[in-house]
């Protein structure tokens, strides 16, 4: 790497915030650049801060690339992608609110809410793409119960053999 140079008005402001650190993470970061400028090399100044020198060649790169902001603004993290913020707050409430009507007045050819209606209902009405999963877990969570619908198909009415023409009751 060549030579880090900071210019004095950044070094300055570097400066200042080792006197007033706002934050941890931004200290070690003012901390390694003027170190840098002062001419230590990179393996030493990872060593003192226990960072690995990757570590530091990262700080440089992303202090001389955003040179848009200010000095100090510079050594905050950038903002990252990543996990989306869970729906559990945002999602209980809307279904809440269909959860008791009729899925048939929404115009969806079912006659009760299941986790997968209730996902496309949330994705086509309020533009929420939620995981199945996520709608299970708010159904659960706002202690909805479903009875599962008894099947009798099995039972054989007193009268079958008389429908068959058996004459023998029972």
């Amino acid at each position: 790497m060549s030579a880090f140079q900071l210019r004095p008005w950044e070094r300055r402001q570097l400066l200042d915030l080792l006197d007033h650190p706002q934050d941890a993470k931004q200290l070690c970061r003012a901390q390694a650049l003027v170190w840098l400028h002062e001419g230590r090399p990179v393996p030493r100044v990872a060593e003192l801060l226990r960072v690995g020198p990757r570590t530091i060649y990262n700080w440089v790169y992303a202090f001389r690339r955003r040179t848009d902001l200010g000095p100090v603004a510079r050594l905050r993290d950038a903002p990252r992608s990543g996990r989306p913020p869970t729906a559990s707050g945002i999602i209980d409430p809307l279904i809440d609110a269909v959860i008791d009507a009729d899925p048939r007045d929404y115009g969806y050819r079912a006659t009760v809410w299941t986790a997968p209606l209730l996902q496309r209902h949330l994705e086509e009405v309020h533009a929420i793409a939620t995981s199945r999963k996520s709608v299970s877990r708010a159904i659960a969570r706002l202690g909805v119960r479903w009875k599962r619908p008894r099947h009798r198909l099995g039972l054989r009415p007193d009268t079958w053999r008389q429908a068959k023409g058996d004459s023998r009751t029972g």
